[in-house]
């Protein structure tokens, strides 16, 4: 059985603190820094999912909260302060999963924050990343410039994407990730959104959907290993 670990970190010794959940499956092979949305927070049904889902697979997650959702508030912080935090959740996850591969990234805006903090410096110990979701661009607003940043990202990238994802558009996406070559993987959930909902006419369940989603970053990152 898993075992989790609950604690608060300090953001880079610059004041302020945030929670963390470090959930540690028995003979854990790789651990994920998983980023929450900008519209959730790290005990988010999906974020409580995919970590059981990624456990079951063998990978460890380390989940943490930016400090606008530590307070309570519902908007984002300044982007100095999201990536500050992330590189302080990577830190913090090298101790926690100590002697595991990591990758980081995260569901939408979470694992863009991540992906920016690795284009400005790489972070220390970390294999690739994972986006769930990646958010392209505004709902209704076609662009590529989102993803400008990635190509001085020197990591392997995996990409799992909904094609109904309505913050990505399905051959914007696709020209992205062929512009960034075989450093980067993309895999598509059939009829999934952006939380990887899947219509009833496609004839499975949002459960099933998200299966696919954990089975494809823990088969990506196991590869790494």
């Amino acid at each position: 059985m898993a075992r989790a670990r609950e604690g608060r970190m300090s953001l880079d010794g610059r004041g302020g603190e945030v929670s963390w959940i470090a959930l540690r499956p028995p003979r854990a092979r790789a651990g994920y820094v998983l980023a929450h949305g900008a519209g959730a927070d790290m005990r988010h049904a999906f974020m409580e999912s995919m970590a059981g889902r990624l456990a079951e697979r063998g990978i460890a997650t380390f989940r943490f909260q930016f400090p606008y959702t530590e307070a309570g508030r519902r908007r984002p912080d300044h982007r100095t302060t999201l990536l500050r935090t992330v590189r302080s959740a990577v830190s913090r996850a090298a101790r926690e999963l100590r002697g595991l591969l990591l990758v980081a990234g995260g569901k939408s805006m979470g694992g863009r924050m991540t992906s920016l903090a690795a284009s400005e410096a790489p972070l220390a110990g970390v294999a690739g990343l994972v986006f769930l979701g990646f958010p392209l661009h505004a709902a209704g607003r076609p662009s590529r410039e989102r993803a400008d940043h990635l190509r001085d990202v020197k990591l392997p990238l995996l990409f799992v994407q909904g094609t109904r994802d309505g913050l990505a558009g399905r051959e914007d996406l696709q020209v992205v990730c062929t512009g960034l070559g075989k450093r980067a993987t993309l895999h598509w959930i059939e009829s999934g959104d952006h939380g990887f909902h899947v219509l009833k006419r496609s004839g499975r369940s949002d459960d099933e959907a998200l299966d696919e989603v954990a089975d494809r970053v823990a088969d990506w990152t196991l590869a790494l290993v």
